[in-house]
């Protein structure tokens, strides 16, 4: 790194000379990519000046070698930890929870009656049966092949861990290759019992090779956060979309059929029920689909009847349409029109993308069951009803529904389909809420206000900026269009764009992970993946008339994600460089060169591994620091869900007289952050006193099997540690810095049997004693928790791209987002800020 490369912060400059990026015997970043290490660089210059004091420290910071942490051992028992974020239910809960999904997942697809052959027949006319019969085969073959054979037989199966979604498939992959841009991976995060995948041919030389390559190529890993970051963008502004569609397909009906009732009439009405959909979402998912389910069902009940009643009653001849020829010979009939009318076609799978994106707020059985036994029946039943009709009388094309429906039914199914074009877009808003905040777990988006609105489902959540931004953003939609046609055409891009994201990330998941046979792994793609880029080309043709706003959208949140992203990895890759090293802190001795008084002080940093700069800053701008220093890292794997028994990763930093500990704690990106403070703090204490028994238990076992390799003591066969029985790792100290994870993390009950009860008694050992006492000397005096605020600057020789997007719009998005410590209710007086900048 040049002497270019530095920290500045409001009161000191620690400057940087060449040397390494990480020399330590511990840790090294190569390609953003993390090997077990911890070496910070800062030490002293000045090794002979006595002169101590804020200015010494100031003239001594410079970079040097990395030393290593001296012990490392993961807390892996919290007492009142339990696992709630099960799924596993009964027969009857699996049907309760399909019977919500109705209210939350199926309300877009299930609304695309409304307007799928009013949009087809409005490019091609009907001039005779096979214009019918091929629009039909057309829908029907659709929805059996992308909705049923795609995402219910295929994609729902690549889920995370029942966190479904273009993040879900992202953080499957991320795990198995390590291709995510914040290099803030450890070997012992792959410990953690959700993180552990199940590979049935490990050794398997393609998906090896795949791995591989995708780790090496930087650019292969900046393409696949794009692709997934398009897919979520897309995903958003089908939550835009959706409502927009959905609330004037419905409330249009009234034109036909109301006299004096208007497109302005159709627009207002439409506005006042956004606004109330969206005033509801704050009651969560459960409540709304419970509230929902229950008409969406009646909804589905009277697809189905009226698409009997009109097979019956006009042409059940229409059944022709399972013969998929009369495609071929609608084509054949109309050629360009029959292209552009795919535009309208694709619009009855649209909430496809809901299934998969809202797998989190119920299970995969449920939505398998809902979609397979009541809405596959009734679309087909509804559209074929449709096609019945229109058989008889072509002329009713562009009120199709409604014309459909027996006069007597008119009133209340115009009702149940305004309510059910209410909850069509719930699936949509759900979606967006789960693809932010996985997201913003994994560090693509600012921090946002989550509110979780279920105990028993994490993935029900709420987010009420996004609500509002939604509303906002359907409400302009709805006024500016003010027509369903030109919203279709907007419409189908986003929906086609996001199912070509997820064959995509399926695909490799197949070859990554399930190491799928390659003929069928390469089969998914060619047979999706080609239908879906024929509904992309015909959609892509109405650019001019409508379709240009998801694209918008899409490039909107896109750029976004993309400069949170950015800048994120810039200021880590910052903190890195710049780290405290060992050498300083020993130079300083215990006392850190100031006064040590009673507390806890919680020093908040993104490290993973070594001392951040800014506790530089803290030693010089306050006169005293606290007993206990515990760096605390908060930072999120790529798993939904971390056990809290596993949360916390302990480690001591320099000798114990220092009293200096870091703690990282690892969430999933489907677990609650919001947190009371004391509840955090308890958890956090009674893991670090695990912690230093622990220690000093592998310290006696430690000195123990030592010293009976040093007497040559034959063991009995009987015991535990006999030679040669294939357990030698046992001799290996459990504190050795090389060793393996799975070596010292834990000490068994049998292990600790074997030796003299005296060498296992914690209270004869008096270090331990002293250092538990300390610790509750500190626990009396409180927490105190040590904050940086940050400022993130690019080099003035860095180029122009780079300065506007760091200083300008990742700055704008830093200064609004929600800051780290609204996770937990601290309170003020608690609470010390420095302020720093980073130079990236």
């Amino acid at each position: 790194m040049d002497g270019g490369d530095r920290i500045e912060e409001s009161s000191v400059r620690l400057l940087g000379r060449s040397g390494s990026f990480g020399g330590g015997s511990e840790s090294r970043w190569v390609d953003g990519s993390e090997v077990d290490s911890e070496s910070p660089p800062w030490s002293l210059a000045d090794e002979n000046d006595g002169k101590e004091g804020y200015g010494a420290l100031r003239r001594r910071l410079v970079k040097k070698p990395k030393r290593v942490d001296s012990f490392d051992v993961e807390a892996l028992e919290i007492s009142g930890a339990h696992d709630h974020h099960s799924k596993d239910m009964s027969t009857w809960q699996t049907l309760a929870l399909a019977f919500q999904t109705l209210g939350v997942v199926y309300g877009d697809l299930g609304t695309s009656p409304l307007y799928v052959f009013a949009d087809v027949f409005s490019k091609v006319d009907i001039e005779s049966d096979v214009d019918v019969l091929g629009a039909l085969s057309l829908v029907m073959y659709t929805i059996a092949l992308l909705p049923l054979a795609k995402y219910v037989f295929v994609v729902l199966k690549a889920n995370d861990n029942g966190e479904g979604g273009t993040f879900a498939l992202y953080s499957l992959i991320c795990r198995y290759a390590k291709v995510n841009m914040l290099p803030n991976r450890q070997p012992a995060d792959e410990q953690i019992s959700s993180f552990k995948l199940k590979l049935p041919t490990p050794e398997l030389e393609r998906a090896l090779n795949i791995k591989e390559y995708l780790e090496r190529k930087s650019s292969l890993k900046t393409l696949l956060l794009l692709l997934v970051l398009t897919g979520t963008s897309m995903i958003i502004g089908d939550g835009i979309l959706t409502p927009a569609m959905s609330v004037m397909s419905a409330v249009s009906g009234l034109k036909g059929q109301v006299q004096g009732f208007g497109t302005n009439a159709v627009v207002g009405i439409s506005i006042l029920i956004l606004a109330g959909l969206f005033s509801i979402q704050r009651f969560g998912t459960g409540k709304v689909g419970f509230l929902f389910a229950p008409i969406l069902a009646m909804w589905f009940f009277s697809l189905g009847s009226i698409g009997i009643y009109n097979l019956v009653k006009y042409d059940i001849t229409v059944l022709r349409a399972f013969n998929p020829v009369y495609i071929y010979l609608f084509f054949k009939k109309n050629s360009s029109e029959a292209w552009s009318a795919l535009g309208g076609c694709v619009l009855c799978i649209t909430g496809a993308e809901a299934m998969f994106a809202d797998l989190g707020h119920f299970s995969l059985r449920a939505i398998q069951i809902a979609f397979s036994f009541v809405v596959f029946p009734c679309l087909l039943l509804a559209y074929m009803g449709q096609a019945a009709y229109l058989m008889k009388f072509p002329q009713s094309t562009e009120r199709i529904f409604y014309d459909s429906v027996p006069e007597s039914l008119f009133w209340p199914v115009l009702v149940i389909a305004t309510l059910a074009a209410m909850i069509a877009s719930q699936a949509m808003i759900s979606a967006t809420f789960s693809c932010v905040k996985q997201a913003m777990a994994l560090g693509c988006f600012p921090r946002l206000k989550i509110v979780h609105t279920s105990r028993r489902l994490m993935g029900q959540i709420y987010i009420p900026v996004m609500n509002w931004f939604l509303m906002i953003m359907c409400i302009i939609v709805v006024s500016i269009f003010r027509s369903t046609t030109d919203i279709a055409n907007a419409y189908g891009i986003a929906e086609v764009g996001v199912m070509i994201v997820s064959t995509i990330l399926v695909t490799l998941v197949m070859l990554l992970i399930w190491q799928t046979n390659l003929f069928l792994a390469l089969c998914f793609p060619l047979v999706f993946g080609s239908v879906e880029l024929i509904y992309l080309s015909a959609v892509l043709t109405k650019i001019l008339e409508g379709g240009w706003l998801p694209l918008a959208f899409a490039t909107f949140f896109l750029c976004v994600m993309y400069t949170w992203n950015y800048g994120s990895v810039l200021k880590y890759q910052s903190e890195v460089r710049e780290k405290i090293s060992m050498d300083f802190m020993h130079d300083l001795g215990s006392t850190l060169g100031t006064v040590r008084v009673p507390g806890i002080g919680l020093l908040y940093n993104e490290l993973v591994q070594g001392i951040p700069s800014i506790f530089g800053q803290f030693l010089l701008s306050l006169p005293a620091i606290h007993s206990i220093v515990v760096f605390v890292c908060i930072k999120y794997v790529p798993v939904p869900v971390v056990p809290q028994e596993e949360r916390f990763l302990f480690r001591r930093v320099c000798e114990k007289d220092y009293h200096m500990f870091r703690c990282i704690a690892r969430y999933g990106y489907k677990d609650v952050r919001k947190e009371d403070h004391h509840a955090f703090e308890q958890l956090l204490v009674e893991s670090l006193e695990k912690f230093l028994r622990r220690e000093a238990q592998d310290l006696a076992l430690e000195s123990s099997l030592n010293e009976l390799d040093n007497d040559s003591i034959s063991i009995t066969s009987g015991s535990r540690i006999a030679a040669g029985d294939g357990n030698e790792e046992l001799r290996i100290p459990l504190m050795h810095e090389g060793r393996l994870d799975e070596a010292g993390t834990s000490v068994s009950d049998d292990t600790a049997t074997a030796l003299p009860s005296s060498v296992m008694s914690s209270d004869e050992d008096p270090s331990l004693e002293y250092e538990l006492s300390a610790l509750r000397e500190a626990i009396d005096s409180g927490f105190t928790y040590l904050l940086a605020h940050g400022d993130v600057r690019a080099k003035k020789n860095s180029f122009f791209l780079k300065k506007l997007v760091i200083n300008y719009f990742y700055a704008f998005l830093r200064r609004n987002c929600r800051a780290g410590a609204a996770n937990m209710s601290v309170p003020h007086m608690n609470i010390l800020q420095v302020g720093m900048t980073y130079m990236v």
